[in-house]
Formats: structure tokens, C-alpha cells, sequence
């Protein structure tokens, strides 16, 4: 192999031990051209003959050669990392898996446009404590993708008015030159949902939504109130109950619901993992899913379709949407005139948590 010959003409090459990390300085000596000439092969000037770019490759093949990423961006002043945010990872959302999927995503796509990416954890006591900025500067991330975000948390705040730092929001809208946006059109879809109960004859829906400060929240609240209002059905502001997104919280909504709301006969929750909850909590008021009560959940996460019954719920492709979220973060960085905001839609997939409605309804 080339590398034995080199290794074993140390004076004319220089001794290379083996095992040892190939430098720069080892492959242009080898090359027998200079520390200029291989730097800008490697990065595709267009200065360097095919002839010597294509010696030079070969070299770097043989040797193994393996660039120092960092000491890359520092020579090209362009970085190759994407940091990832995620804000309040935690075991007790393991159900949904959601960021893993969004995660997987992102991964598969910034790998296949020879991008790497670092994953952070945050929360609100940790963005008072080092700026968005000073977190991406220190890492010396290009730009970042960022999702869980509540609507008044500081990095929020920072990425919309105090930094030009480029940044791709999953799930919050946003407006800024530095600024783009992916999401799940969450209005159409809570209407799917709403409106399949509607079509089996439910008329007291209620929802289970998550918290005030979620931008999807709002989004699937608006969903739910605007077809109810399509089909003449006068909004119940007693009929909507948080849930927090938590499987214990939705747990206590349905609770209060059957407790407070014996009219309703269907549920709408804004997330899968709170449905599981919802379930925990009908069972033991000695009712049955869905004879006592209809539900339509909204994810699709994974064990949608093993629980019992299985759940009719809203599909969205979060693993499609941390894609997207890595293709628009790198077209922005590398200059691309795209449409910053991206939409994807719902669909609605039909199991076995939803019945026709037999009893009768005040609103009929």
C-alpha cells in the first residue's frame, strides 16, 4: 500500500508512525507540494490543476488523512456544525418521542449535506443564565435549530429581536432576516379531527389542551373553535381544559371533564401522550373508550396504534419536519433565496377510540 512505501522512505518523507494522526503538513509532503496548495485542493478552489487535486485526494486516501474540522473553520471561517436546541428534555415525555424523531431528521439530513450537529438541552433557568448568542459563539455552530420553546422564553425573545444569528424555529412562528419556520399546519389539523367527531354525530366536544405558552396550543385551540363554529356549534370556553401535554395531565382534565361536563360525549386532545392519560381516567370511572366517551388524539406517536383501543388520531411527520428544518437551515447558510417558512400537512388516521354518537345532545 502507498502508505507502507511512505512510511518506509522516512528520509526522503519524513517517519510516519503509525497509528499516529495524519497531518496537513505530512500530506503535502507526501504530495510533495505545499501546505497552500493541499488546503485549497481539499476545499475546492479552483485554482489547483485536476491533475494535482486529484494527486492530492489520492495521497489523503492512502494515508487515511482525516481533516481537523476546527482547525477548518478557522482557515475557511465557515462552520460545518448546526447546533440543535431542544428545550426541557425529559424521562417523563419518553412516550411520545417526538424530539427523538425530530432529532433523527435533523441527523439524516445535515449528514447527507456533510454537516455535523451538536445537541443542547435547555430550559428557561438556563437561557437567563448564557444568551442564545454566547451558547452558539462558544460552540462555534453556523447557525441553529431550535423547538419546544415556550412563547415567552428568552432565547425566543433573542432570535426575533437581539441576534442576526441565522436560526430555524420548529412549531413557533416567527418573522426576521435571520429567521425561518417549519411546523404542522396544527389549525387545519385539529378541524380534521373535529370535524370527523362532528360527521359521527357528536355535538358537546370538548378538548384537552396543552399549556398557554405552547404556539401549537393556541394553533389546535383555533383549529377546534373555528369548526365548531362552521357547523353552527357555539364555543364552550367551560369545555376546554389544559392538559399541560402530560400524560398525568390529561389524566386530571378528562377527570374534570366526566366530573363537570356529563353532556360530552367525544374528546379532542392536543397531543396522543395526553390521551393516554385520558384513558387511565375513564377507566376508572368505571366508563369505556369509546362507548362511555369518544376521543381523537392528535402526534401519532408511536404506541397510538398498540394501546387499547388503538387511537384515531391526527398524523404529522415529525421526522419529516426536523428534515425540513435542517434543508432550510443550510440554505440559508449557504445563501439560497428559498421561502423561509415551511408547512406541512395533517392527516387523519382512523382506529378504534371513536363510535358514532347515540345519545342525545342539547345542540341537536
Amino acid at each position: 500500500m502507498f502508505y507502507n512505501w511512505f512510511a518506509s522512505n522516512p528520509k526522503r518523507f519524513g517517519k510516519v508512525r503509525k497509528g499516529a494522526l495524519i497531518t496537513i503538513k505530512d500530506l503535502a509532503r507526501t504530495a510533495g507540494v505545499s501546505v497552500t496548495t493541499v488546503s485549497r485542493a481539499l476545499n475546492g478552489y479552483n485554482d489547483v490543476s485536476e491533475e494535482t487535486r486529484r494527486k492530492i485526494k489520492r495521497v489523503a486516501e492512502e494515508l487515511n488523512y482525516r481533516p481537523n474540522v476546527i482547525a477548518r473553520s478557522l482557515v475557511t471561517k465557515k462552520s460545518r456544525t448546526i447546533g440543535v436546541i431542544l428545550s426541557e428534555i425529559n424521562r417523563a415525555g419518553a412516550k411520545d418521542a417526538l424530539a427523538y424523531e425530530t432529532l433523527c431528521g435533523i441527523n439524516d439530513r445535515t449528514s447527507e449535506l456533510d454537516y455535523d450537529i451538536l445537541l443542547f438541552s435547555t430550559n428557561p433557568k438556563k437561557q437567563l443564565s448564557k444568551s442564545y448568542a454566547d451558547l452558539c459563539k462558544e460552540r462555534n455552530v453556523a447557525g441553529a435549530i431550535i423547538s419546544g420553546l415556550r412563547v415567552h422564553d428568552q432565547y425566543l425573545h433573542e432570535v426575533t429581536h437581539d441576534t442576526n444569528f441565522p436560526c430555524v424555529l420548529i412549531d413557533i412562528p416567527s418573522a426576521g432576516t435571520n429567521l425561518g419556520h417549519v411546523t404542522t399546519d396544527n389549525v387545519q389539523g385539529a378541524g380534521i379531527a373535529v370535524r370527523h367527531l362532528l360527521e359521527l354525530g357528536h355535538r358537546n366536544i370538548a378538548m384537552i389542551n396543552g399549556h398557554n405558552d405552547a404556539a401549537v396550543s393556541r394553533e389546535r385551540l383555533k383549529g377546534y373553535h373555528q369548526e365548531l363554529e362552521k357547523s353552527g356549534i357555539a364555543f364552550r370556553p367551560e369545555f376546554v381544559y389544559n392538559g399541560n401535554f402530560s400524560e398525568e395531565g390529561g389524566c386530571e382534565a378528562m377527570h374534570q371533564i366526566l366530573l363537570n361536563q356529563p353532556e360530552v360525549t367525544a374528546v379532542f386532545s392536543a397531543s396522543d401522550l395526553m390521551v393516554l392519560g385520558a384513558l387511565r381516567a375513564v377507566e376508572r370511572s368505571g366508563g369505556r373508550v369509546p362507548e362511555t366517551i369518544s376521543i381523537v388524539g392528535f402526534d401519532d406517536i408511536a404506541i397510538a396504534s398498540y394501546c387499547s383501543p388503538r387511537l384515531t388520531t391526527i398524523r404529522q411527520d415529525k421526522y419529516e419536519m426536523g428534515y425540513q428544518s435542517a434543508q432550510l437551515l443550510i440554505d440559508m447558510l449557504e445563501g439560497r433565496n428559498i421561502n423561509r417558512k415551511i408547512v406541512l400537512n395533517t392527516e387523519l388516521i382512523v382506529r378504534e377510540s371513536v363510535m358514532p354518537n347515540i345519545k342525545p345532545s342539547r345542540n341537536s
